[in-house]
């Protein structure tokens, strides 16, 4: 059942709306006894889920009796981000998700089913694990609150995956990247309804009919220059889901009428400390780079590659590659078969040798940036050439040279009408 469902490409909810609309359609919910909400960590703090975790905290407040944000394989937040993202909510009732231990399997998708949307290229099962926090029989609503965009594993984020994908486990987290990766995901980014998908929503019709979730989902953008919400979404089933999808194609998606022969995107450092992370760089601009073109990537807060110790291991040891050279790796390494969420992530971040990918970074060497792969470039010399206070988002002339810019590349899609087919 669709709630509430409010918005479009040229406007932006005032904050007093927002509320208005979230503590309104809360009322029509009716009451509950335990609420736990979830709603995404740090990474998503543009997404207004934390003004909307704390609106829902001020209507029910003793009666939330956790909020888990959905960390997926990401690390824990920490205080300052927490009192940052979530306001007046307190900070004893965040609970940290661990996506290797603590969880239930609420049931297992057949491998014959893995094996049909792969295309016949996968063969094994996908449990539907999550959080036990969510099995709670106490627990009468879980408020999934989260942001509808483009993304490179899913298609489209939020809805189901904050559930499946963000309070996890690692076999259906390495699993269902590795299914997006295997179909490709130029042929998912954008794609409400896809192999990676199909799975979650076989999880939810068959396993999690009897879990008490509400998604509260959002569509954000831009209006004068100021960022907001376009768009709320409210209900209970595919249908709210696939309503804020509809509106983020138009509100997130950027189509160009040719190739970019440069990008330059910028990495904000309170943001983007991981390549994990920041590689959102790679996966959103890549159906726009034009064949031997170039990506520069202007990374300030780049400390590590991947959030997990592993997996940042992996990263270190094998580098980003094409898809065939991951997946020969893969059948003959086990550390990757155990890690398949790494191995994705490893062809999501190359080029495929198709164009050029200049990492800048803060805080890790040339030697390291070199070792996975890219080519380095010196942060400070480049940020005099490509001032980021100075760019506006989109075409910019520097230097007698054309090059286009993005401040955040978490908030779109980007691609050339040849290489992005309905």
């Amino acid at each position: 059942m669709l709630f509430y469902g409010k918005g479009n490409e040229h406007s932006l909810f005032t904050a007093s709306e927002l509320r208005e609309a979230v503590t309104g359609t809360l009322e029509k919910i009716g009451n509950r006894k335990r609420v736990l909400a979830i709603p995404p960590d740090f990474t998503r703090y543009h997404s207004f889920a934390g003004h909307i975790t704390e609106y829902a905290w001020e209507f029910y407040r003793d009666k939330i009796s956790g909020v888990l944000p959905a960390l997926g394989t990401h690390s824990p937040m920490t205080a300052n981000q927490i009192s940052g993202m979530f306001g007046k909510v307190p900070p004893s009732l965040f609970r940290i998700h661990d996506w290797r231990h603590g969880l239930a399997t609420l049931g297992e998708v057949p491998a014959e089913f893995i094996h049909s949307v792969s295309e016949g290229q996968l063969n094994f099962s996908w449990p539907a694990q999550v959080n036990k926090m969510l099995i709670d029989p106490d627990i009468d609503l879980i408020l999934s609150v989260g942001q509808v965009v483009p993304h490179e594993v899913i298609g489209m984020a939020n809805y189901n995956k904050n559930i499946f994908v963000g309070t996890g486990g690692a076999e259906g987290i390495n699993k269902s990247h590795f299914l997006g990766a295997v179909y490709g995901m130029e042929r998912i980014m954008g794609r409400a309804i896809n192999p990676v998908r199909k799975v979650l929503n076989y999880a939810s019709e068959h396993f999690a009919r009897n879990l008490p979730v509400i998604y509260i989902l959002t569509i954000v953008g831009r209006s004068g220059g100021k960022l907001g919400v376009k768009g709320l979404f409210i209900g209970d089933d595919l249908e709210c889901f696939l309503k804020a999808s509809e509106l983020s194609l138009k509100v997130n998606f950027d189509i160009l009428d040719k190739p970019l022969e440069k990008v330059v995107v910028y990495l904000n450092p309170g943001e983007f400390k991981s390549t994990w992370l920041g590689n959102k760089s790679i996966y959103r601009t890549r159906m726009a780079i034009a064949d031997q073109g170039e990506l520069i990537v202007l990374a300030p807060g780049l400390r590590e590659f991947g959030e997990d110790r592993m997996i940042d291991q992996l990263i270190r040891k094998y580098g980003y590659q094409t898809t065939e050279k991951v997946l020969e790796a893969t059948l003959t390494n086990m550390d990757l078969q155990e890690n398949l969420s790494a191995a994705a992530h490893l062809i999501h971040g190359s080029s495929e040798d198709r164009f050029i990918i200049t990492y800048c970074p803060g805080n890790i060497s040339r030697e390291e940036i070199q070792s996975v792969n890219y080519k380095y470039g010196d942060l400070n010399a480049m940020l005099k050439i490509y001032d980021p206070a100075r760019l506006v988002d989109g075409f910019n002339r520097v230097d007698g040279e054309d090059i286009y810019f993005i401040s955040n590349p978490a908030l779109g899609l980007w691609a050339s009408r040849e290489r992005f087919k309905e």
